[in-house]
């Protein structure tokens, strides 16, 4: 698929506007390219957006839109494409935890492809060998010319070849670019359960877009819940209805225990402790699978604009 170099051009594209998408590029001093979508550069919708098509390695599209006025009077984040498993899974997923010295941040981006240690990519028995990398990280601080070090050794490349772009999750950019993740997330759940992605032909799904938030543990807590309550997906598969209807009603949020309060409320009752949560949470709302060879539409889930309005309906 050549992820790497699919989202480097785009990133191409993204630089060529740098200054109307309010963010700014600079170099390490070993030599990596470091673009800030919103560290110390405002970054806006556009680069939200660009940031989000640059994580899926181009394979997706990503639009603003309003979003259904009874869910949420604001815009949603939609996201659409006909590659779910190469744009979602191995690429966007935030599956590489990168850990240097004191800098800590969710790596995701077609550069997962280039590490390949994670288990999906034994799965999928592929590993890029790409000639640049690029990654997106959820962080409110720039890397440091380590980290790009480590990344580009963990990925066999020379650290010039290293492109990363980095936005706080409490940004525009950061904020459009983790609800634009709905459809992955319900991939990723239909993979924990033992669905064999490669029968998933196409996906579509939209959240709604939430307020920027002023801290990022207020904006991880927003974000989450504009997929957990409010997103809905549609994927387009390949299998037995029977098998469908089984798994489908365990893909939901709403099939979790956790289920059903402000995603803060419910990250602070685990003492901030992500691993505590029930994995299962972390799911859209509102999920169809469409048997494209039997036309069959299954529909699970719901979405919660009540649980909507408490988290960020009045900020």
């Amino acid at each position: 698929m050549n992820l790497n170099q699919k989202s480097w051009q785009r990133c191409q594209q993204l630089l060529a506007a740098a200054e109307s998408m309010q963010v700014s590029s600079q170099q390490t001093e070993n030599g990596s390219q470091v673009i800030d979508c919103g560290v110390n550069s405002p970054g806006g919708l556009a680069a939200g957006v660009a940031l989000a098509e640059i994580c899926l390695a181009d394979l997706a599209t990503v639009v603003l839109g309003p979003a259904d006025p009874h869910l949420w009077d604001g815009q949603a984040v939609t996201v659409a494409t006909d590659e779910p498993l190469w744009a979602c899974m191995a690429s966007q997923y935030a599956g590489w935890k990168i850990s240097v010295g004191d800098y800590f941040a969710m790596g995701s981006g077609p550069m997962r492809a280039a590490y390949a240690r994670e288990d999906l990519f034994k799965e999928l028995d592929y590993q890029e060998q790409a000639t640049n990398i690029v990654g997106v990280l959820e962080s409110g601080q720039l890397p440091s010319a380590e980290v790009c070090d480590q990344i580009a050794q963990d990925c066999r490349v020379e650290v010039s070849d290293v492109t990363l772009l980095v936005a706080p999750t409490a940004s525009v950019a950061g904020t459009v670019q983790v609800v634009a993740r709905s459809l992955e997330t319900a991939l990723h759940k239909m993979h924990v359960l033992g669905f064999d992605l490669t029968s998933v032909v196409r996906g579509f799904g939209t959240a709604p877009l939430p307020p920027v938030a002023p801290d990022d543990l207020t904006g991880i807590g927003w974000t989450n819940d504009a997929v957990l309550y409010g997103a809905k997906v549609t994927v387009w598969v390949r299998g037995e209805d029977q098998m469908l209807a089984d798994l489908g009603s365990q893909i939901p949020s709403s099939a979790s225990s956790d289920f059903g309060r402000p995603f803060q409320q419910i990250f602070e009752s685990y003492d901030r402790d992500f691993y505590k949560i029930d994995p299962h949470l972390f799911s859209p709302a509102s999920v169809q699978l469409v048997n494209v060879e039997t036309g069959v539409c299954h529909e699970f889930g719901a979405l919660c604009p009540e649980v909507l309005q408490q988290s960020f309906g009045s900020a």
